[in-house]
C-alpha cells in the first residue's frame, strides 16, 4: 500500500506527474495478480495471517488498501489523503481483531514493495524516460508506505489500549461483585476466566487500612512470593487484597494463612485483617467481610495484621457494638469512672496480667513492681467490678470488656 505522507514531495512538474499517472494506471488492472501474490507471500511469512481472518475477508480489504495506495501515488497534491484515513480505520481493525501489530507493519511494507517492483517491471521500467520519473518519486513512494505504516501503527495501539481499559474496567467490575458477595450465573467462572484464576481452591482476602502516600505501587511490587498471588483493589479508605494461596503443587509449602501473615507483617503500613481461608471465588464476599471484621479488632494507632481466626472473642465483641457498649457499662463502669491515673494503672495491670496468661510474677516483671503489687491492683478491679478473676465465666466477661473498651473509638 503505497500514498504520499502528509508532507511528502508529488512530482515536481506536470509532465512527471503525467508520466507517473499513466504508470499507475496501467498498473491498476493487475491489482488482483498483486493481492494474490501480496498474500500468499504474507501466508508464508506467518500464519497467524490465515487464523485471525478468512482468506475472502483479506483479499477484499488487501484489494482496497492497495487500490487506494496506487491511486494515491498519482493524485493531485490537494487530493483529501485516503490511503492515511484507509491505513488509520485498518490500524483499528487490526487491533480489534487481535492481530499482532508487527504482522500489521510488515504487511505495509510488504505490499509496498509488491507495487514498486511491479510499477519498475510494468511500461514504465521499458521506458526510459518513464523509469527517470519513478526514480525521482521513490524517496516519496517510501515516505508514503512510512507514513501509512506509522499512522495504522499509532491507531492500533490507542485501540489496543482502549480495548485493554475496557478489559480491566470489566474484570474489576467482576472482581468488585464477588469482593460485595453479588450472586449471579456464571459470575465466578467469568471471573476465573479473565483473571485466569481457578475458580475453586483456597483463597483469602486482605483488607488494609492505609493512607494514601506516594510509593504505593511500589509496596504492592514487594508483596509477591512463590505459592501466592494478589489481586488489589483500592478503595477510598483501605486496600482489598484477593490472594490465591498456593496449593501442594504449586508451593504449598509456604502458603496457607501462617506464611501469608509472614509474608505481609513489617511490610505493609496500617493494621490489617486477614479472613480465614474460603474454598473458591465465589465465597469471596463472605471472605472481605470477615477480613474487615478482623481488621476491626485492631485498636487505633496498631500496626500489625492480625487473622481473624486468631481473635474470635474480639470479633465478636466488635461485631455487636451495642452490646460491647452494654459490657463495657455494666462491667468496667466503676474503674471508668476513676481518676484517669489511677483508671489507667489498674487496666495496664490487667493487660499485663492476661498477656502472661495469668502469672503474677511475669506481669510484675514486665510492669517493674512486686508481684504483691499485681495481686493488690487485681483485688481492687474485682471489687470495682463485682467479678472474680479465679472464675471462668467472670473472667470470660473482664477480658472482653477490656478489649471492647480498647477498641471503642477516642
Amino acid at each position: 500500500m503505497t500514498g504520499p505522507t502528509k508532507s511528502g514531495r508529488r512530482p515536481r512538474t506536470g509532465h512527471d506527474w503525467k508520466l507517473l499517472k499513466e504508470a499507475c494506471t496501467a498498473l491498476l488492472p493487475r491489482l488482483p495478480e498483486l493481492v494474490d501474490e501480496h498474500l500468499r507471500q504474507l501466508g508464508e511469512h506467518s500464519p497467524v495471517y490465515g487464523s485471525v481472518l478468512p482468506y475472502d475477508v483479506q483479499w477484499r480489504e488487501a484489494e482496497e488498501a492497495m487500490r487506494i495506495g496506487i491511486e494515491a501515488i498519482s493524485a493531485p497534491r490537494a487530493s483529501p489523503r485516503r490511503d492515511l484515513e484507509y491505513a488509520e480505520e485498518a490500524g483499528r481493525r487490526r487491533a480489534q481483531q487481535g492481530l499482532p501489530l508487527d504482522l500489521v507493519v510488515h504487511s505495509y511494507r510488504n505490499a509496498g514493495y509488491l507495487v514498486w517492483d511491479s510499477l519498475l517491471e510494468g511500461t514504465a521500467g521499458k521506458d526510459p524516460e518513464k523509469l527517470a520519473v519513478l526514480m525521482r518519486s521513490a524517496t516519496m513512494v517510501w515516505s508514503a508506505v512510512d507514513a501509512q505504516a506509522a499512522v495504522a501503527s499509532d491507531a492500533y495501539r490507542a485501540t489496543e489500549l482502549e480495548l485493554r481499559r475496557r478489559t480491566d474496567e470489566q474484570l474489576q467490575a467482576l472482581l468488585d461483585a464477588l469482593l460485595e458477595g453479588r450472586s449471579a450465573p456464571g459470575l465466578a467462572a467469568r471471573a476465573a476466566a479473565g483473571l485466569d484464576l481457578p475458580e475453586h481452591g483456597p483463597y483469602a482476602v486482605v483488607v488494609l487500612r492505609v493512607e494514601r502516600r506516594d510509593g504505593r505501587e511500589a509496596f504492592h511490587r514487594q508483596i509477591q512470593r512463590a505459592g501466592f498471588r494478589f489481586i488489589w483493589r483500592m478503595r477510598t479508605d483501605c486496600e482489598v487484597g484477593v490472594v490465591a494461596l498456593g496449593t501442594a503443587e504449586n508451593g504449598g509449602e509456604v502458603g496457607g494463612l501462617d506464611g501469608l501473615a509472614r509474608l505481609l507483617d513489617g511490610r505493609c503500613p496500617g493494621p490489617g485483617g486477614i479472613s480465614p481461608v474460603v474454598g473458591g471465588l465465589a465465597e469471596l464476599g463472605r471472605a472481605r467481610r470477615l477480613a474487615e471484621l478482623a481488621l476491626r479488632t485492631c485498636p487505633p494507632g496498631s500496626t500489625g495484621i492480625v487473622r481473624l481466626d486468631r481473635r474470635m472473642p474480639t470479633a465478636l465483641v466488635v461485631s455487636q457494638p451495642e452490646l460491647a457498649g452494654r459490657l463495657v457499662t455494666d462491667v468496667l463502669g466503676e474503674v471508668l469512672a476513676l481518676e484517669p491515673a489511677d483508671r489507667a494503672v489498674l487496666l495496664e495491670t490487667l493487660d499485663a496480667w492476661l498477656d502472661c496468661e495469668g502469672s503474677a510474677g511475669r506481669a510484675a516483671g514486665r510492669l517493674y513492681c512486686h508481684r504483691n503489687t499485681v495481686f493488690n491492683r487485681l483485688r481492687r478491679l474485682e471489687q470495682l467490678t463485682s467479678r472474680s478473676l479465679a472464675r471462668p465465666r467472670d473472667l470470660v466477661e473482664v477480658a472482653l470488656a477490656v478489649e471492647a473498651h480498647r477498641l471503642t473509638p477516642g
